[in-house]
């Protein structure tokens, strides 16, 4: 058993290099502003008093979970019916389906984005509907692959059940079907609300530039301006509201199965 946990150092070790110590350096920037060093280090809550005294600033951040929101609830509505008929077909017609909606993920996400830039400049549309349009299309998968994988492991014969205790087929999928497919829905959420609300080439490529979010911001700071302070100020503020958004679809979760 000892020999077995050994195996887990090298992971320590590349998580605390890639994961733990970029964190620190985040940090670092967040809490002091320009012409600090390591040697003299006078922390600063400046770079956060300039984001919420901003009403731009704030503006771009209800934008961002406005958007991820929209997207996740999209990708629900049209996510779930997809899974739940993937999920009542015959085993060979499950697995072609879920191969038709894998497949196109193989692609990069930034190749399939520059794709959709050229059928939609065939369309006068505004850039926040081209926007949503690349969103929905990209993180759609995670909801129905997520959705499906919870209603392929649940037992059909609790639907059977249901049925010889009265109810209709309505009724079964309510009480029996759409609970039990819950946890799929939460991890759907998590794998789309997550990288939607900090998406930032998505905005840029759809949106022509004009429908900034706040990876954008954090984006135009970090390579455009090169203030990494503020730049790291708005990352640790989307940090925390990640971590908020985990906590919320956690609980929810944990309420859901108790």
């Amino acid at each position: 058993m000892k020999g077995f946990k050994r195996l887990v150092y090298p992971y320590m070790v590349f998580a605390g290099i890639m994961i733990v110590v970029p964190m620190l350096i985040i940090l670092f920037y967040a809490f002091t502003v320009p012409g600090n060093d390591v040697i003299s280090v006078k922390l600063s809550l400046n770079n956060f008093a300039r984001f919420f005294s901003d009403s731009i600033f704030i503006s771009v951040l209800v934008r961002s979970l406005v958007l991820a929101v929209v997207t996740t609830i999209v990708c629900i509505l049209i996510g779930y019916p997809a899974a739940y008929a993937i999920s009542r077909l015959n085993a060979d017609s499950q697995t072609v389906m879920v191969m038709m909606i894998t497949l196109p993920q193989l692609i990069n996400m930034l190749v399939r984005t520059y794709a959709w830039r050229g059928i939609l400049l065939n369309f006068d549309i505004s850039p926040e509907l081209k926007v949503y349009i690349g969103m929905v299309y990209n993180f759609l998968p995670f909801m129905i692959l997520q959705i499906y994988t919870s209603l392929a492991k649940m037992d059909q014969n609790l639907i059977v059940a249901a049925q010889d205790l009265g109810c209709n087929e309505r009724q079964a999928f309510l009480k029996v079907t759409l609970p039990l497919s819950v946890p799929g829905i939460i991890s759907g959420i998590t794998l789309v609300f997550l990288p939607a609300v900090s998406s930032f080439f998505i905005p840029k490529l759809l949106g022509g530039g004009s429908y900034v979010l706040i990876g954008n911001l954090i984006e135009n700071y970090f390579v455009t301006t090169g203030d990494w302070n503020f730049g790291a100020a708005i990352s640790l503020i989307m940090t925390v509201v990640i971590l908020i958004s985990m906590y919320l679809t956690r609980k929810f979760d944990y309420n859901q199965e108790a």
